[in-house]
């Protein structure tokens, strides 16, 4: 007899993002009319369905609020198919964020906090973690006041059967020390893009950074993602670079979430490092693609790809 099946367990924050696609960032003090704009959830959402759509099941256990933003959050988690660990904050509403999109593809944020910078210690001992689970922290979390703390105290405790997964985000910079030791300390898995990897390393070079990155902890191995590049991965110690796919970009936003999302349900599926980070570079390339930040590809979209491009 089986047990349950493994899932990924997302402690990060889904907010709702506000995107506007503009032929131009403004100047400081300026206005640009946007060609297109859309209200949707996103935030952690992104890398929850990457997971989903490769057939993992996920869980949700960061917060969520009471107001409209929070109910578009929630409606769309549960279109998703995505289990809430959590009951909604009262007298509080989820945040949101403003993304940017110019011609390139390249987006630009701005991010009003609301209750999923709100997660505490009662919170967290509610979730009911399972052998075999994949626990992802967000580096959003990591740096709130509320969240960051509670999750350094709940990470050493979470049992060796569990995988944790690390995304330092863009704001790894604002991490405070002991919360960020905390988290290198319980790390499996280490995956970010080459800004951060050099804001963390010093290090310029995506392999030089990613070795560098290894050395300090992750057990398993570190994932340094390069965008057209594809990624870098350091594990086992080996160092080595898994190649893009190559794609017209449309939307950058959400790639990374895609990436991360894929990389974990492949791992889970029983696939190597090696291949996994293929995958996931498959599934961002599918992402950049079409507009929008929750838009990782499924398995079988995946799967054409990769057989369109078979490894050498």
């Amino acid at each position: 007899m089986t047990g349950p099946s493994p899932r990924l367990v997302h402690t990060g924050n889904v907010v709702v993002d506000v995107v506007m696609y503009l032929p131009r960032l403004p100047e400081v003090g300026g206005d640009v009319l946007a060609s297109s704009s859309r209200i949707t959830a996103g935030g952690g959402l992104n890398v929850m369905v990457s997971a989903a759509r490769q057939g993992l099941s996920v869980a949700y256990a960061g917060m969520h609020g009471t107001g409209p933003f929070a109910d578009l959050a929630r409606e769309q988690l549960v279109q998703a198919g995505l289990e809430l660990v959590q009951p909604a904050l009262p007298d509080v509403d989820t945040g949101f964020s403003v993304a940017l999109v110019d011609p390139s593809g390249e987006r630009t944020f701005a991010t009003s906090v609301g209750a999923e910078a709100q997660l505490g210690p009662a919170d967290l001992a509610r979730v009911d973690l399972r052998p075999g689970d994949v626990v992802y922290v967000s580096g959003y979390s990591l740096a709130y006041p509320s969240n960051g703390p509670a999750l350094a105290a709940w990470l050493p405790t979470i049992p060796p059967e569990v995988t944790v997964v690390i995304d330092p985000g863009p704001l790894v910079a604002e991490i405070p020390s002991p919360v960020l030791a905390s988290a290198w300390e319980r790390a499996d898995w280490w995956s970010c893009n080459e800004r951060e990897a050099q804001i963390l390393t010093d290090q310029a070079a995506p392999e030089a950074a990613a070795a560098a990155l290894a050395m300090r902890g992750a057990r398993a191995g570190v994932v340094v993602r390069t965008g057209p590049q594809g990624a870098v991965l350091a594990t086992g110690g080996r160092t080595l670079r898994v190649p893009a796919f190559p794609v017209a970009v449309v939307d950058t936003n959400g790639a990374g979430d895609a990436h991360v999302g894929a990389f974990v349900a492949a791992l889970v599926s029983g696939l190597d490092p090696v291949q996994a980070v293929r995958r996931a570079n498959a599934s961002a390339a599918l992402a950049v693609t079409r507009q929008g930040p929750a838009t990782a590809p499924t398995a079988v979209e995946v799967d054409e790809l990769l057989a369109a491009h078979p490894a050498r």
